[in-house]
């Protein structure tokens, strides 16, 4: 059976300028999918509109344009991508998979038994019903009591239970807002991507991720995570806690040769003030994942079996 060619995608939320830890996960899922003769999809994630910064988009694209970081195709927005998400939530319900929660995070805190990767797991309040006088707040999907395992392209096999890691976790927000984990998976399943290559500090999302695909009936993607660009402080450089954005250099060499470094490149002294053009195409032709480290400056993953 001939293989599927390969279809990677870069997905900026247009928050803020891009940042040196966005355009790492640009350059690897760029050069991922390039080496592979694949396509590069770019997805802007305006899902949540209260966050969303008038210009970024625009700002986010020059960025990528000036670096020689082309897309194909026309750029998906999620904000535009509201029927698909009410077409996959109605059919996880359907199958009896979701359930409605009444439960405010302040009653959340109080009643979880510990602390998940992101906070107090849920403890299954409302997992039989309301009780009464009580309001639907969230939609969340039912999570069993099973592990989910998946091969990292640079972590290597992981697995997580679910339930002990998250438990149920919210697919429609009290405020009306569909969850990132819905719809970046019918994002994905729509645009036929087959390789997500991001951030590490996405890896704890993989599970749900992929639980959602099969709940879905999805292709399940490969999975590749790049390691966290830190800050002096030891945490993760974001938009949030880092305000100096990429400045354009005359040519932005500089910059691809800093993030291909970064990747564990061994990017050639020649070329390290070539014009971003050559500089890619080396790149893509000599891209090595098995150079990229698990590790850089402190990177730790918790709630994982390696």
């Amino acid at each position: 059976m001939p293989f599927a060619p390969v279809v990677g995608r870069f997905a900026p939320s247009p928050t803020g300028p891009l940042h040196f830890g966005s355009l790492v996960a640009a350059v690897g899922s760029y050069c991922l999918a390039r080496r592979a003769g694949g396509t590069w999809l770019l997805r802007m994630e305006d899902l949540d509109p209260p966050r969303v910064v008038p210009g970024a988009a625009d700002e986010i694209l020059a960025t990528l344009d000036h670096l020689g970081l082309h897309w194909d195709g026309a750029i998906v927005w999620q904000s535009q991508q509201t029927e698909a998400y009410v077409e996959a939530l109605a059919r996880l319900r359907d199958k009896g998979l979701v359930y409605e929660c009444a439960c405010s995070r302040r009653e959340i805190l109080l009643s979880a038994p510990h602390p998940g990767e992101e906070g107090p797991i849920y403890p299954g309040t409302c997992r039989a019903g309301l009780r009464p006088g009580r309001k639907p707040r969230a939609l969340r999907i039912v999570v069993p009591q099973e592990q989910v395992c998946f091969r990292d392209g640079v972590f290597g096999p992981l697995q997580q239970v679910l339930a002990e890691a998250v438990g149920d976790f919210v697919l429609r927000r009290a405020d009306g807002l569909f969850a990132y984990q819905l719809a970046v998976v019918v994002d994905d399943a729509a645009a036929g991507v087959n390789q997500v290559v991001r951030g590490a500090d996405l890896l704890s999302s993989t599970p749900r991720q992929i639980f959602l695909h099969a709940c879905l009936g999805t292709p399940i993607p490969a999975y590749v995570h790049l390691p966290m660009v830190l800050g002096r402080d030891g945490k993760k450089v974001s938009k949030r806690n880092d305000p100096d954005k990429l400045e354009h250099e005359p040519c932005g060499s500089r910059l691809l040769s800093q993030a291909l470094q970064f990747l564990g490149q061994n990017v050639p002294a020649g070329l390290l003030g070539a014009a971003p053009a050559e500089l890619l195409s080396w790149a893509v032709l000599n891209f090595d994942q098995i150079a990229i480290p698990t590790a850089v400056d402190g990177l730790i993953v918790d709630d994982f079996s390696l």
